[in-house]
């Protein structure tokens, strides 16, 4: 355990899989409060909890208040060798609670090996100045991007040859290669197996079909995918390009920017009156997406420190 203390009064234990809800709500409240919207989804948790790979009770820790009914006010999970992520209620902000969870994870870490560890947070919030003062330095820069509602979405015709579709199981494999080794490029981890990639595409609860949409070539190979899913917030329907991906050898054709607009047109289809996704600066991607119509929104900072 860290050295410092929680407040007097709170309990801790690890998180469960039936935990997802009470996450999620503490998650949306940070988000509304920091950056005035919330994006993030309970699928989103299970998705990831779900993964075969991943151990949420030894890699997590939620903080409880027992004066309000075992409420979940804060939580920390280790979520890959380098990423985490923490969420604090605003109500119980200025106590301390950001910096044990910090500090939490920064052991746990540690004990596993690591040598750096980090999480996003929206660029001037409370816990970007937070991790700032304990020292944590900007790994990159990410930007949420929106394709507003109303918004003409141009066509983008494709070269002769290439076709788009919604994918099929016997796509899977070829999607998980696709897909993961086109973000290996940029992205320091191991690839993903093909079971883990599977628990947060096509076995991510309220998946169907046309969520998974491919660009093949005469032959049936696979040159790029689109992972789509559709957020049901306040009551307005939103498009989220989850993963978007193109094999190296198929670069450079306007196929990239054809599936987003597939994808934005499915979920039109749909009700979705907006469409949204998130890039870093890792990926060199921002421009392309401005140029389909997309206009940031938020920017959030991946701040990490060493662990030495």
């Amino acid at each position: 355990m860290p050295d410092i203390s929680l407040p007097p009064g709170l309990t801790t234990r690890p998180l469960d899989p039936s935990d997802s809800g009470a996450v999620h709500a503490l998650m949306a409240a940070q988000e509304l409060h920091d950056v005035g919207t919330v994006e993030i989804e309970e699928e989103d948790l299970i998705a990831e909890w779900q993964r075969p790979s991943y151990d949420l009770a030894g890699s997590s820790v939620a903080v409880l208040d027992p004066a309000d009914g075992d409420r979940i006010v804060a939580y920390a999970e280790l979520m890959g060798a380098d990423r985490y992520d923490v969420a604090v209620h605003p109500d119980v902000r200025g106590r301390g609670i950001g910096t044990w969870l910090a500090a939490w994870v920064r052991e746990l870490a540690r004990s596993r090996g690591s040598t750096v560890v980090g999480m996003p947070v929206p660029e001037g919030s409370a816990g970007d100045r937070l991790l700032a003062a304990l020292g944590y330095r900007v790994r990159w820069t990410s930007w949420v991007l929106r394709l507003p509602a109303g918004r003409t979405i141009e066509e983008r015709p494709l070269p002769e040859g290439y076709a788009i579709r919604i994918a099929t199981e016997a796509d899977h494999e070829q999607v998980w290669h696709v897909i993961e080794d086109a973000f290996l490029e940029w992205s320091d981890r191991h690839k993903d197996s093909f079971e883990d990639f599977a628990a947060e595409v096509w076995q991510r609860p309220g998946f169907e079909p046309w969520n998974l949409q491919v660009v093949v070539v005469p032959t049936g190979a696979i040159a790029g995918a689109v992972f789509t899913t559709v957020s049901n917030l306040d009551g307005k329907r939103e498009t989220y390009v989850s993963r978007l991906a193109v094999h190296r050898d198929h670069r450079n054709r306007g196929l990239a920017q054809a599936l987003l607009v597939a994808a934005f047109a499915a979920g039109r289809e749909r009700g979705a009156a907006s469409s949204c996704l998130a890039t870093d600066s890792r990926t060199g991607a921002l421009s392309l997406y401005e140029r389909v119509g997309m206009v940031p929104e938020a920017v959030w900072v991946n701040r990490a420190i060493d662990l030495v």
